[in-house]
Protein backbone atom coordinates (compact mmCIF):
# COMPACT_ATOMS: atom_id res chain seq x y z
CA UNK A 1 0.00 0.00 0.00
CA UNK A 2 2.75 2.25 -0.32
CA UNK A 3 1.76 4.25 -3.63
CA UNK A 4 -1.52 5.05 -1.24
CA UNK A 5 0.27 5.97 2.11
CA UNK A 6 -0.33 9.54 0.98
CA UNK A 7 -3.32 9.25 0.88
CA UNK A 8 -4.71 7.72 3.68
CA UNK A 9 -5.00 9.35 7.52
CA UNK A 10 -5.84 7.95 10.86
CA UNK A 11 -8.82 8.91 12.66
CA UNK A 12 -7.81 7.84 16.15
CA UNK A 13 -3.72 6.18 15.42
CA UNK A 14 -3.19 3.00 17.36
CA UNK A 15 0.22 3.22 19.36
CA UNK A 16 1.87 1.09 16.74
CA UNK A 17 1.19 0.53 12.53
CA UNK A 18 3.58 -0.42 10.20
CA UNK A 19 3.16 -0.36 6.66
CA UNK A 20 4.42 -3.09 4.38
CA UNK A 21 4.25 -3.28 0.21
CA UNK A 22 0.55 -3.81 0.21
CA UNK A 23 -0.42 -4.15 3.74
CA UNK A 24 -0.61 -2.26 6.47
CA UNK A 25 -0.11 -3.96 10.36
CA UNK A 26 -1.65 -2.86 13.35
CA UNK A 27 -1.46 -3.04 17.24
CA UNK A 28 -4.78 -1.79 18.63
CA UNK A 29 -4.57 0.36 21.57
CA UNK A 30 -6.97 -0.12 24.52
CA UNK A 31 -10.57 -0.60 24.96
CA UNK A 32 -10.87 0.73 21.31
CA UNK A 33 -14.64 0.77 19.16
CA UNK A 34 -16.69 2.34 17.49
CA UNK A 35 -20.93 2.27 18.78
CA UNK A 36 -23.74 4.61 19.64
CA UNK A 37 -25.96 3.58 22.40
CA UNK A 38 -28.29 0.46 21.63
CA UNK A 39 -28.16 -2.13 24.27
CA UNK A 40 -25.20 -1.31 26.00
CA UNK A 41 -26.14 2.59 26.72
CA UNK A 42 -22.70 3.97 25.81
CA UNK A 43 -21.03 6.09 23.14
CA UNK A 44 -17.68 4.79 21.63
CA UNK A 45 -15.71 6.57 19.19
CA UNK A 46 -12.15 6.25 19.65
CA UNK A 47 -11.82 2.86 17.17
CA UNK A 48 -8.72 3.09 14.74
CA UNK A 49 -9.71 4.21 11.30
CA UNK A 50 -6.93 4.13 8.37
CA UNK A 51 -9.21 6.39 5.53
CA UNK A 52 -9.03 8.05 2.26
CA UNK A 53 -11.65 10.21 0.82
CA UNK A 54 -14.18 9.44 -2.08
CA UNK A 55 -16.68 11.09 -3.94
CA UNK A 56 -20.23 9.19 -5.66
CA UNK A 57 -20.35 5.41 -5.33
CA UNK A 58 -17.61 3.15 -5.13
CA UNK A 59 -16.53 -0.10 -4.37
CA UNK A 60 -13.81 -0.90 -1.58
CA UNK A 61 -11.73 -4.32 -0.89
CA UNK A 62 -9.24 -5.33 1.69
CA UNK A 63 -8.11 -8.59 3.04
CA UNK A 64 -8.19 -8.80 6.67
CA UNK A 65 -6.18 -11.45 8.84
CA UNK A 66 -6.21 -10.93 12.54
CA UNK A 67 -5.23 -12.73 15.94
CA UNK A 68 -8.70 -12.80 17.14
CA UNK A 69 -8.51 -14.07 20.97
CA UNK A 70 -10.43 -11.74 23.12
CA UNK A 71 -14.29 -10.64 23.20
CA UNK A 72 -15.51 -8.24 20.51
CA UNK A 73 -11.56 -8.37 18.61
CA UNK A 74 -12.34 -6.69 15.22
CA UNK A 75 -11.50 -5.37 11.59
CA UNK A 76 -12.53 -4.97 8.53
CA UNK A 77 -13.49 -2.43 6.11
CA UNK A 78 -16.13 1.04 7.31
CA UNK A 79 -17.30 3.61 5.38
CA UNK A 80 -18.30 6.86 7.66
CA UNK A 81 -20.10 10.16 6.68
CA UNK A 82 -19.81 11.32 10.42
CA UNK A 83 -19.40 10.53 14.17
CA UNK A 84 -23.38 9.41 13.95
CA UNK A 85 -23.58 7.78 10.33
CA UNK A 86 -20.90 4.86 8.92
CA UNK A 87 -21.25 1.55 8.39
CA UNK A 88 -18.42 -0.91 9.58
CA UNK A 89 -18.03 -4.69 8.53
CA UNK A 90 -15.17 -7.42 9.04
CA UNK A 91 -14.83 -10.22 11.09
CA UNK A 92 -15.42 -10.32 14.78
CA UNK A 93 -14.76 -12.40 18.02
CA UNK A 94 -17.54 -13.32 19.74
CA UNK A 95 -18.59 -16.47 21.88
CA UNK A 96 -15.26 -17.68 21.10
CA UNK A 97 -15.53 -17.63 17.59
CA UNK A 98 -14.75 -15.59 14.22
CA UNK A 99 -18.21 -14.35 12.68
CA UNK A 100 -18.75 -11.70 9.77
CA UNK A 101 -19.92 -8.55 11.45
CA UNK A 102 -21.64 -5.57 10.68
CA UNK A 103 -22.95 -2.68 12.22
CA UNK A 104 -24.89 -0.05 10.82
CA UNK A 105 -25.24 3.44 12.47
CA UNK A 106 -27.49 6.10 11.83
CA UNK A 107 -27.77 8.15 14.61
CA UNK A 108 -27.73 4.87 17.19
CA UNK A 109 -26.07 1.57 16.03
CA UNK A 110 -27.41 -1.96 15.05
CA UNK A 111 -25.06 -5.01 15.17
CA UNK A 112 -25.75 -8.49 12.70
CA UNK A 113 -23.57 -11.63 12.62
CA UNK A 114 -23.35 -14.57 10.78
CA UNK A 115 -20.79 -17.05 11.00
CA UNK A 116 -18.73 -17.66 7.61
CA UNK A 117 -15.80 -20.00 7.34
CA UNK A 118 -12.17 -18.29 7.79
CA UNK A 119 -9.14 -19.65 6.32
CA UNK A 120 -5.73 -19.23 6.99
CA UNK A 121 -5.06 -16.77 4.91
CA UNK A 122 -7.55 -14.08 6.21
CA UNK A 123 -11.05 -13.22 4.60
CA UNK A 124 -11.72 -10.56 1.70
CA UNK A 125 -14.26 -8.04 2.37
CA UNK A 126 -16.01 -5.95 -0.03
CA UNK A 127 -18.10 -2.85 0.51
CA UNK A 128 -19.91 -0.81 -2.13
CA UNK A 129 -21.47 2.24 -2.07
CA UNK A 130 -24.89 2.42 -4.62
CA UNK A 131 -26.56 6.29 -3.77
CA UNK A 132 -28.23 5.60 -0.77
CA UNK A 133 -27.57 2.03 -0.23
CA UNK A 134 -24.28 0.45 0.78
CA UNK A 135 -23.76 -3.34 -0.20
CA UNK A 136 -21.49 -5.97 2.36
CA UNK A 137 -19.97 -8.85 0.92
CA UNK A 138 -17.28 -11.26 1.86
CA UNK A 139 -15.39 -13.46 -1.10
CA UNK A 140 -16.11 -17.40 0.18
CA UNK A 141 -12.62 -18.91 -0.47
CA UNK A 142 -14.45 -22.45 -1.10
CA UNK A 143 -15.78 -21.20 -3.97
CA UNK A 144 -14.53 -17.84 -4.81
CA UNK A 145 -17.79 -16.46 -5.40
CA UNK A 146 -18.95 -12.96 -3.58
CA UNK A 147 -21.46 -13.73 -0.72
CA UNK A 148 -23.70 -11.00 -0.35
CA UNK A 149 -24.21 -10.08 3.56
CA UNK A 150 -26.14 -6.87 4.05
CA UNK A 151 -28.34 -4.11 2.12
CA UNK A 152 -28.20 -1.28 4.53
CA UNK A 153 -29.55 2.40 3.70
CA UNK A 154 -26.85 4.65 4.41
CA UNK A 155 -27.45 8.74 3.99
CA UNK A 156 -26.63 10.81 0.42
CA UNK A 157 -23.81 12.65 0.51
CA UNK A 158 -21.47 13.57 -1.79
CA UNK A 159 -18.18 12.67 -0.42
CA UNK A 160 -17.87 9.50 2.24
CA UNK A 161 -14.29 8.01 4.10
CA UNK A 162 -13.55 4.79 3.32
CA UNK A 163 -11.00 2.71 5.03
CA UNK A 164 -9.67 -0.18 7.17
CA UNK A 165 -11.18 -0.21 10.52
CA UNK A 166 -10.18 -2.43 13.63
CA UNK A 167 -10.89 -1.78 17.64
CA UNK A 168 -10.43 -4.25 20.51
CA UNK A 169 -13.45 -2.90 23.08
CA UNK A 170 -12.14 -5.37 26.14
CA UNK A 171 -8.50 -5.20 26.05
CA UNK A 172 -4.99 -3.74 24.08
CA UNK A 173 -2.84 -5.14 21.94
CA UNK A 174 -5.06 -6.95 19.01
CA UNK A 175 -2.75 -7.60 16.13
CA UNK A 176 -4.25 -7.36 12.49
CA UNK A 177 -2.99 -6.87 9.24
CA UNK A 178 -5.16 -5.38 6.44
CA UNK A 179 -3.85 -6.61 3.13
CA UNK A 180 -4.69 -5.13 -1.39
CA UNK A 181 -6.60 -2.72 -0.01
CA UNK A 182 -8.10 -1.41 -2.83
CA UNK A 183 -10.82 1.76 -3.91
CA UNK A 184 -12.67 2.10 -7.49
CA UNK A 185 -15.59 2.38 -9.44
CA UNK A 186 -18.53 0.58 -7.89
CA UNK A 187 -19.52 -2.90 -8.89
CA UNK A 188 -22.73 -3.69 -11.09
CA UNK A 189 -25.84 -2.95 -8.81
CA UNK A 190 -27.25 -6.19 -10.57
CA UNK A 191 -27.57 -8.10 -6.92
CA UNK A 192 -28.09 -12.35 -8.80
CA UNK A 193 -25.64 -12.55 -11.66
Amino acid sequence: MTSQNAELTWLNPPPHHAFGDCSVHVRTGKETDFWRETFYGFWRDNGHFLYRQVEGDFSAEVTVKGAYKVLYDQAGLMVRLSETHWVKAGIEFTDGLAYFSVVVTNDASDWSLVRIPAGPDGVRIRLTRHAETVRVQYLDASDHHWKPVRLAYFPPSKTVDIGMMCCSPQREGFEVTFSDFSVGPAISRELHV
